[in-house]
């Protein structure tokens, strides 16, 4: 092809981004059809020509040419619209093995097919449940896609295989399911989503909630200078089967909530509400279903450390139970996947109710689960009425996108009639990796 027709087309591709350039080559005059999109091209950096000031559009141009133009599209791809960058893909597709020669490394176009990107992560993790469970040795792997329906609209899922049993007895083989998968519409100043995605609640590893699981129900969010704000309605799509004692718990059910947070500039500050109507035979208290719980926390950075804690509080009254959660706690350092050697290491103190607690925590010890397991006979899925621990998470990469995983939960403490002595030390150590 000629040089001075691929320039056509690639303005056509890049068309909005100036509306006026000077000549920059000799040999283009202002004449020549193609002067506005050869001298536009110039202007954004996109082409170039020879060192004798020339442009030589008659010359058929060659694949590594084109591949140095290719390159700087995919420089500038953050301005171009949905479709542009389709075909900024396609063309990075074509000339992959010239952009490789160039030093580009395609690392988005692997990821992509059209208008659709992928995106993954795998585990293999070692647990010593003590309180609830022997010890697991266990897999999975999860798939993440990302569809670009239009410039405002994406269409998200994530399949897993979930927790594979790897000790040779075969209790779970890791069934396919989707964790993941919503419509979200951004209206400039609103998003909107829709359909099943994730929920966290408590900061270290989301130990309020943090199933992986997520909430099927609708979501507004929008932000307001230095704070979001996001307000949903739907339920929690999981359940827990703590004992088999105890009938099945289902999480909840018609959940409502509001979830707010501020970068202040010398601490972070969040508050979060949620109303939550329990359902299944049994509840962590006789009589319990419902919990109207609210949530206030900080974040203090110091240089490399941080200084964090919340407090949760159920509004209901349930027969003089304690119905407040605490913890307080400090951390160092930042994990970064492109940094081997980076780690992180966060110690808190924590003060769980039961009356707080309704299941689907975020850690990945078993240190919550005795608060809902007990003897059905009692009239009560709850074993304690309270914890208090001390929980230690550490993070650090090994190579670039593999990163070392370890939780620790210890010294603990119960309280209730139910439980007998307290609760033993757990923990758990996992590696992982992001592609």
């Amino acid at each position: 092809m000629k040089k001075i027709l691929a320039m056509a087309a690639v303005a056509a591709l890049a068309a909005g981004a100036s509306a006026y350039a000077a000549n920059p080559f000799s040999d283009v005059s202002t004449s020549d059809w193609a002067y506005q999109a050869v001298s536009d091209l110039s202007d954004q950096g996109i082409v170039e020509g020879y060192p004798d000031g020339t442009f030589k559009g008659q010359t058929n141009i060659t694949r590594y040419e084109m591949a140095q133009i290719v390159a700087r599209l995919m420089a500038k791809e953050d301005q171009y619209n949905a479709e542009q960058r389709a075909t900024i893909d396609k063309l990075a597709a074509e000339y992959a093995d010239e952009l490789d020669s160039l030093g580009v490394r395609v690392s988005n176009l692997e990821k992509k097919v059209g208008n659709i990107s992928w995106s993954g992560d795998a585990r293999m993790r070692y647990q010593s449940k003590d309180n609830s469970a022997d010890e697991s040795w266990n897999g999975r792997i999860r798939i993440n896609m990302k569809g670009q329906v239009n410039d405002s609209t994406t269409v998200n899922a994530r399949l897993t295989t979930g927790n594979v049993d790897l000790d040779g007895e075969g209790s779970n083989d890791g069934d396919v399911s989707a964790e993941v998968l919503n419509v979200n519409h951004d209206f400039g100043a609103w998003d909107v989503t829709l359909g099943r995605y994730g929920m966290t609640l408590g900061n270290q590893g989301g130990w309020l909630y943090g199933a992986s699981n997520g909430f099927d129900g609708a979501e507004v969010s929008a932000q307001f200078g230095k704070v979001n704000l996001a307000v949903g309605y739907g339920q929690f799509n999981t359940a827990f089967d703590y004992s088999d004692e105890t009938a099945t718990y289902l999480a909840a059910d018609d959940t409502f909530y509001v979830k707010a947070d501020a970068d202040l500039g010398a601490f972070d500050l969040y508050a979060n509400y949620l109303a939550v109507n329990l359902k299944g035979e049994l509840t962590p208290y006789a009589g319990l279903d419902e919990m109207n719980l609210w949530g206030v926390g900080l974040v203090v950075p110091i240089q490399d450390f941080r200084v964090f804690g919340e407090y949760w509080q159920n509004t209901e009254d349930y027969e003089g139970a304690e119905d407040s959660s605490w913890n307080a706690g400090i951390g160092y350092g930042a994990k970064d996947l492109k940094k081997p050697g980076t780690w992180q290491l966060d110690v808190a103190y924590n003060d769980v109710s039961a009356a707080t607690y309704f299941g689907g925590t975020g850690l990945n010890t078993d240190i919550l689960d005795t608060l809902l397991t007990g003897d059905k006979d009692l009239g009560t899925v709850s074993q304690y009425e309270e914890i208090k621990f001390w929980n230690a998470i550490a993070e650090v990469t090994l190579m670039q996108n593999m990163y070392l995983h370890a939780e620790y939960a210890f010294a603990a403490e119960a309280d209730g009639e139910t439980g007998e002595g307290d609760p033993d030390d757990t923990w758990m150590v996992s590696l992982n990796y992001v592609f």
